[in-house]
């Protein structure tokens, strides 16, 4: 697509929700051995990854961030017009999760719901969605991101064990004049289905569970060849500079990766943000939990120029460029390891 504006649109907060189990790098030495297990982690950056507990669904994650969010900003669930649910990891054929998150956040009846499937560009598509909708007809909408990965790997392959992690995120949109305009570029090209796929499951193959495969050489060479120009292309949407980029928050799929495209595009390493060492890889949730694990400080207390690009499965890609901040709520939240009740959610610990 040609990439376009949307104005009059503005993020009030934004809260990710991890769940509390990890996995290690000497978790997967146990595996891998310990040779094996410290290359990767040195390859990719990631030392351990949030795995959810038998019986959680995004839901569960998505719904703890959406709480805390609403909480925080003294919104009502009867507020909102629109609620817009971005996940791979749906948690049962049907209905759509969105329905399921309608009723379990208490939204009012005649609230606009929308299941959206996307993986890595996730979080770029959803926002677009999200705030399009909103200006269309509305006046509050609830953005949920997320995917519990883990439920398709297979732990003995180490091609995506040591990757994915688990996480979900809750962005609050209100419209606003003042709001400066987003700009946002979008794109998909479908010869790239085969090589990040989920292939099993009752639809195709019934006698077994769907199994997460990727072709990484594949993965990084898409990468390299479509997200330069469609941040180039958001920047000139919005009229800005690199100059003026803040902060450049990629899809946080390897460390490697994100510091060479912050190289390619000419933005400077103190102001590209790699924040996934003790989550991984999480799918549609990694650009939010992003803001919240590495920015919420900044985001809190001013006005920041992102530069945003998702890109992935698909193949997708997602560029934006937005002014946010300051925002009321921007933090992390746990589940904690059982089905539980939601607002029980503890805040996140800093790492050590």
């Amino acid at each position: 697509m040609v990439a376009s504006r949307i104005d009059g649109v503005g993020v009030r907060g934004v809260v990710g929700c991890v769940p509390e189990g990890r996995e290690t790098v000497g978790d997967l030495a146990r595996r891998f051995g310990e040779d094996a297990a410290r290359k990767i982690a040195a390859a990719t950056g990631i030392e351990e990854r949030r795995i959810v507990a038998p019986g959680q669904c995004t839901s569960d994650l998505a719904e703890a961030a959406a709480r805390r969010l609403l909480d925080g900003l003294g919104w009502e669930p009867g507020s909102l017009d629109l609620l817009v649910l971005v996940t791979q990891t749906h948690d049962q054929t049907l209905p759509g999760t969105a329905s399921l998150l309608h009723r379990r956040l208490g939204l009012r009846k005649g609230a606009a719901v929308l299941d959206i499937t996307h993986g890595c560009s996730g979080f770029v598509y959803g926002l677009w969605a999200a705030a399009g909708l909103l200006k269309a007809a509305g006046r509050r909408a609830l953005l949920l991101v997320g995917d519990t990965t883990s439920q398709l790997i297979d732990p003995e392959d180490r091609a995506v064990a040591p990757l994915f992690g688990d996480g979900a995120a809750a962005v609050a949109l209100e419209l606003d004049d003042s709001a400066d305009p987003m700009a946002f570029d979008l794109g998909s090209d479908g010869t790239g289905a085969p090589y990040l796929a989920a292939d099993g499951g009752a639809m195709r193959h019934p006698d077994r569970p769907p199994r997460l495969f990727m072709d990484g050489t594949q993965v990084f060479a898409f990468t390299l060849r479509e997200v330069p120009g469609s941040v180039r292309a958001v920047l000139e949407c919005a009229n800005w500079t690199t100059d003026m980029v803040d902060h450049l928050v990629l899809h946080q799929a390897n460390a490697q990766m994100i510091r060479h495209l912050g190289q390619k595009l000419g933005v400077s390493a103190d102001r590209t943000v790699v924040a996934l060492r003790e989550v991984g890889n999480t799918s549609s949730a990694s650009i939010p939990l992003a803001l919240t694990g590495s920015l919420a400080e900044p985001l809190a207390s001013g006005c920041r120029r992102l530069l945003l690009s998702g890109f992935g499965v698909g193949w997708s890609w997602g560029s934006a460029a937005l002014a946010v901040g300051p925002l009321a709520v921007c933090e992390t939240v746990v589940l904690p390891g059982r089905k539980y009740p939601a607002e029980s959610a503890a805040p996140a610990t800093p790492a050590p």
